[in-house]
């Protein structure tokens, strides 16, 4: 299963804005991403409460993950997301 290791940039982490604009990109790319936290705890990328729920701040690391045929760019878009501060645009 293909999958990326990424730190989120974002300055508040995935809370509220970010989230948001990370679970529509994750709803856009056209396949199912997982999205595990540090601790573990994994969640459909494209859930804005899964992704909320995992309480992710500025710095930490997180691994999306998919088991789609050709999930390969669509997880290197995200992981562009996840490496660009949200808060910033």
């Amino acid at each position: 299963m293909p999958e990326r290791t990424v730190t989120v940039a974002s300055s508040v982490g995935l809370h509220a804005r970010p989230a948001s604009l990370f679970s529509q990109a994750a709803a856009k790319v056209g396949v199912p991403v997982t999205l595990t936290s540090a601790a573990g705890k994994s969640v459909n990328a494209a859930s804005i409460l899964g992704v909320l729920s995992l309480g992710i701040g500025h710095g930490e690391t997180v691994t999306l993950a998919s088991d789609a045929d050709d999930s390969d760019a669509a997880l290197d878009e995200l992981v562009k997301v996840l490496e660009t501060d949200l808060d910033k645009e």
